[in-house]
């Protein structure tokens, strides 16, 4: 009898076994954070069809927009921690905390994978007096106060890399704020402000058509998006401690999924981020690929936040102090 007893047991136990290890036995849902025609959600859609591929089980995606990422991010906190249900989400997490949104960053999740990231470029009109950055960058530091900086306000991204710059070189500007990245770089066509820091995304275009010259890009290194466009660490070296930098794209799930769920979506995506049609969208929208995951993206998400919270501390945007929720200034 002992012996029928432990037999069923180990019986039990095993098909308990090969039920989890079958992840996922049925649909799955991929959050998206933003509404449809964003950003995030173009990328999310784009890599779902190759991602469905190598989970083996349709992604069923949802927007939920809200609150900056908040209610989405909450929304899949709050779902049980099987992996049913993942985050489809972009950078606005890391930055609820400074911002007073909540609590609740990335640090409650695991990076499954961060797809890719977008880049920026500080742009002049084409008719510019500056011909690089080093040009820009000696007038600023002769005259300052007097070059005007395009800017969409305290914590957009043109004042972001403003600070960053700022924490690298002299770079005592005028910013004149827009209500957007498309209406500054109007303005400056116009003559009202002199350069702008930008998206690639927002500036490619008119750099094409021969109405902008791209001074640099901040990043490391030149990327194909725009060919011959030095990195901005080449006039500003120090500029590498603040990078990489960027508007990101990733997957995550709940921190304390199972760790065999885990290793099925970093497979899975790991292999959807390698889809040609995925690239070629993620090219053409003038982002850079990534496609990492655990430590490599943990360390990532981690100074993103350390530099983005602090270059919001710096430009008076942030509402708490990065030091007091433990951030060191990088």
């Amino acid at each position: 009898m002992i012996r029928k007893l432990v037999g069923a047991i180990s019986v039990l136990a095993l098909s308990a076994s090969l039920a989890h290890a079958e992840f996922p036995e049925r649909e799955v849902l991929g959050v998206v954070m933003w509404g449809a025609g964003g950003a995030t959600d173009t990328v999310a859609r784009a890599i779902n069809p190759a991602a469905e591929e190598a989970l083996g089980k349709p992604i069923v995606v949802l927007n939920k927009s809200g609150g900056a990422g908040a209610i989405s991010t909450a929304y899949v906190n709050t779902a049980a921690a099987d992996g049913y249900t993942f985050l489809y989400g972009a950078e606005n997490p890391q930055l609820h905390p400074i911002m007073g949104v909540g609590s609740l960053d990335y640090s409650s999740f695991y990076p499954v994978n961060i797809l890719g990231r977008g880049v920026a470029v500080v742009v002049v009109p084409a008719a510019s007096k500056y011909q690089t950055l080093s040009e820009l960058m000696d007038d600023i530091a002769a005259n300052p106060g007097e070059v005007k900086m395009g800017s969409t306000g305290p914590g957009g991204l043109p004042s972001t890399v403003g600070a960053l710059i700022a924490n690298s070189a002299p770079f005592e500007v005028t910013a004149i704020p827009f209500g957007g990245e498309g209406p500054g770089l109007t303005a400056m066509l116009g003559g009202e402000v002199d350069f702008m820091p930008s998206g690639i995304s927002a500036a490619a275009e008119q750099i094409k058509a021969g109405n902008m010259r791209a001074l640099a890009v901040v990043n490391t290194e030149a990327v194909d998006t725009l060919p011959g466009v030095p990195a901005i660490t080449e006039t500003l070296p120090d500029m590498v401690n603040f990078l990489p930098w960027g508007p990101f794209y990733g997957v995550f799930v709940k921190g304390d999924t199972p760790d065999d769920v885990k290793a099925k979506y970093v497979s899975a995506f790991s292999a959807a981020a390698e889809d040609k049609g995925f690239r070629d969208l993620m090219a053409n929208r003038g982002n850079v690929m990534m496609n990492i995951s655990g430590a490599e993206a943990i360390a990532f998400l981690k100074k993103w936040q350390q530099v983005t919270a602090w270059a919001l501390q710096d430009t008076g945007a942030a509402k708490v102090n990065p030091e007091t929720l433990g951030i060191p200034r990088p």
